[in-house]
């Protein structure tokens, strides 16, 4: 029992750095839903694309090419951003914004196609093999707790993913309730054809939405390579539903919910593997979603949808 505590505070460590990456990924489907009222089932090979670019730039500039880590890493990020941003540009100009008069059903196919053409476009490309990332960030910090010699083992590369994805959320909540397209959105979510009337551009809206999410996902991507150290065509799968599970979790269409909904999910699936098993941790992050939706059908931050007429 005197190791309990640390062994906790383990747990919860990895649990919010894993989480921080779901949320990451989580805005851009609230934000994209908020919006437009659909799923961009895409969104998570846009989180693997950022991943693989971010990889590529790493061995264009080389490890060993005498530049500082942190502007290696700079580089990387900024690179993931841009491609990213192009990617989502074009999902949503090719797999929504032709449907987007059409039944709700007939986007959310073109979604999931869009999703399985970017998983083999990468493997085509990249090989659908297992790809190793260079620690960029070794070492950790180590604490020792309890008395049977427990250490607590923090590495640097996942302190950096929760301090970047907090700066992130931060600018990002700035930028939404301060800048000119940020109100532009919020008055897009609130009503899209009373914003159409009032001279709001909402083509360049939706669009300025879905780039947004995919800049997101890029820095998700490029941090949670540069902390796990590998990385397969096939990782955006697995890590879009957690995150549009989070999404769901928080409440769909609230950013804060998405956050919210994304530290949880990560928190419970690092808990249950560590005191259930590796194998139920899925089964326990969707149980819980369940449980969210049966007893608040709106997520914990979301609000229920006013029908207007």
């Amino acid at each position: 029992m005197s190791n309990f505590l640390p062994e906790l505070l383990q747990q919860l460590f990895n649990g919010l750095s894993l989480g921080a990456i779901y949320a990451l990924i989580a805005i851009g489907y609230t934000m994209v839903y908020g919006i437009i009222g659909m799923i961009n089932f895409a969104h998570g090979e846009i989180y693997m694309i950022g991943a693989y670019v971010g990889l590529v730039t790493l061995s264009a500039v080389g490890v060993q090419g005498g530049l500082p880590v942190w502007l290696v890493i700079t580089l990387m990020i900024i690179v993931a951003v841009l491609v990213t941003a192009v990617y989502g540009y074009a999902v949503e100009q090719l797999a929504y914004k032709p449907l987007r008069d059409s039944p709700r059903l007939v986007p959310l196919i073109s979604a999931i196609g869009m999703s399985i053409f970017l998983q083999n476009w990468m493997a085509l490309g990249q090989g659908a093999r297992d790809m190793a990332v260079p620690a960029l960030i070794p070492g950790a910090m180590r604490f020792e707790g309890g008395s049977g010699g427990f250490e607590i083992f923090i590495p640097y590369a996942r302190v950096l993913v929760i301090a970047v994805t907090v700066v992130l959320m931060v600018l990002l909540t700035l930028y939404i309730r301060n800048s000119r397209m940020g109100r532009a959105s919020r008055a897009c979510s609130q009503d899209m054809h009373m914003a159409n009337l009032l001279g709001i551009d909402t083509n360049r809206v939706i669009s300025f939405t879905f780039v947004l999410g995919a800049v997101l996902a890029a820095v998700g991507g490029v941090l949670i390579a540069l902390a796990v150290g590998k990385l397969n065509p096939f990782i955006g799968f697995i890590a879009g539903i957690k995150a549009f599970t989070a999404a769901v979790l928080g409440g769909i269409g609230s950013i804060p919910g998405a956050m919210l909904g994304g530290v949880i999910l990560g928190i419970a699936e690092t808990l249950a593997a560590a005191y259930i098993s590796s194998e139920y941790k899925d089964i326990v992050a969707f149980l819980l979603l369940v449980l969210i939706l049966m007893f608040r059908p709106t997520g914990l931050l979301g609000k229920p949808e006013v029908e207007k007429v």
